[in-house]
């Protein structure tokens, strides 16, 4: 009884010792815990004292390469999945993770070394092909590029991220149709995949069909209500079909999620100036204003805006609001022969008429054939009396201008003058 007894502790002995033999691996799983959970700190800390207990273990340091990559930390990840490979020269993983930095690095032909690498050791690896052909896409390679997609789906018809990449391909090269069906294979193979439908919506965009575009968009921002680009993608959309509230909401949405998108800023401006110039229009002055000075908060730099703000001034004879505002607009864009003419009508009101004159002149310059310029120069000279500079001016308007008016109004003014003489 005392050696069945004895027997059985050094059996305990012998199990609680192999369950304490490696350390190190416990340290590994739960890092990987850690990792599956996103929490990439304590994963980390994990890897680190596996590395700790034992230093030759090439997976600890490719595991913390990839946690220090989730963090964006390219530097450590980098030095990690070098050792990992250092210490594991046939560690498929740590090419793939150190591919995938350097792709965001755009270091393209270090990405695709270790890919090759990847593929060398598994030929038979969907994932690699499918990365190298991102990889070769994005160094503008679209031939390799599709080649490799098309290998990744051969090896793995199910892998949604190859018909992904494929269709992004085709649709940068404006083979929407081809991108449609990789997109919506994606869609079927991955129901959730809400960058899928934003892609596909942007390509219906891109070959006119904007309701199936805008219904793609709808289910993306149902999937993650966060997803600037759609709604910036939907509000586009909504721009190009005149339907400004839905335009701007969406764009300001973008704006919100994501505040450094500076073309979205330019968008949204867009759009109010748009809207504006319907205001404008339609008479609604105010409005049309309100609009315009948001458009200038948005983009300080749209000339147009200015300008088209001056016009509004111009028509309610807000005279120094009109000559800011025109100055603005031809500081910006100096040869916009629209900017002088209406500034010349605002010197006009305000009785600084050589002024007058001079904007005139400059329109013509820019613009020889603006017959209204013409038209208006010629008022000027005629109520200084220059006459001959006047009718010069009239006889230019009925060569140039398809305008039965304004050409009846020149052929009025010269029979004035000559009555006057």
């Amino acid at each position: 009884m005392r050696d069945k007894l004895r027997f059985i502790l050094f059996l305990c002995a012998a199990l609680l010792m192999l369950a304490c033999a490696n350390p190190a691996q416990e340290h590994l799983e739960q890092g990987d815990a850690y990792f599956g959970q996103l929490q990439w700190d304590e994963a980390i800390s994990e890897y680190t004292k596996a590395i700790e207990l034992n230093p030759e273990i090439a997976l600890a340091y490719s595991k913390r390469g990839q946690a220090y990559a989730a963090k964006e930390d390219w530097t450590l990840a980098l030095s990690d999945l070098s050792k990992a490979l250092e210490l594991d020269p046939k560690l498929i993983e740590a090419y793939s993770h150190r591919a995938s930095i350097y792709h965001a690095q755009q270091q393209w032909d270090m990405a695709i070394a270790d890919l090759g690498k990847a593929i060398e050791l598994d030929p038979e690896l969907a994932a690699a092909y499918s990365n190298r052909g991102w990889t070769y896409a994005g160094k503008g390679q679209f031939e390799q590029a599709l080649s490799d997609l098309n290998k990744a789906i051969e090896l793995d018809p199910e892998l949604a991220e190859a018909y992904y990449n494929r269709g992004l391909v085709y649709n940068s090269q404006q083979q929407w149709d081809m991108g449609i069906a990789d997109l919506s294979k994606v869609i079927e193979l991955e129901p959730t995949n809400y960058m899928a439908y934003n892609d596909r919506g942007s390509a219906y965009t891109n070959i006119g069909k904007l309701d199936l575009a805008i219904a793609d968009l709808n289910k993306a921002i149902e999937l993650t209500p966060g997803y600037a680009i759609a709604y910036y993608s939907r509000g586009l959309i909504y721009k190009e079909q005149e339907q400004w509230e839905l335009s701007i909401a969406d764009l300001s949405k973008a704006i919100e999620l994501d505040p450094e998108a500076a073309l979205a800023k330019k968008e949204l401006a867009m759009a109010y100036f748009l809207r504006g110039s319907d205001y404008g229009a339609k008479g609604q002055w105010d409005l049309a204003i309100s609009d315009i000075d948001k458009t200038i908060e948005l983009d300080t730099n749209f000339a147009m805006a200015y300008f088209f703000r001056g016009v509004l001034h111009n028509q309610q004879q807000q005279w120094d609001l009109a000559l800011a505002d025109l100055n603005k607009a031809i500081e910006l864009q100096p040869d916009d022969p629209r900017a002088y003419h209406n500034r010349g009508y605002t010197f006009i009101n305000i009785g600084e008429l050589d002024k007058a004159i001079a904007d005139f002149t400059k329109a013509i310059e820019v613009e020889p054939n603006y017959a209204l310029s013409h038209y208006n120069r010629g008022i000027v000279y005629f109520n200084v009396g220059r006459a001959d500079l006047a009718i010069a001016d009239f006889n230019k308007v009925i060569e140039l201008s398809d305008d039965p008016d304004l050409v009846a109004a020149a052929r009025e003014r010269i029979s004035e003058i000559q009555r006057r003489k």
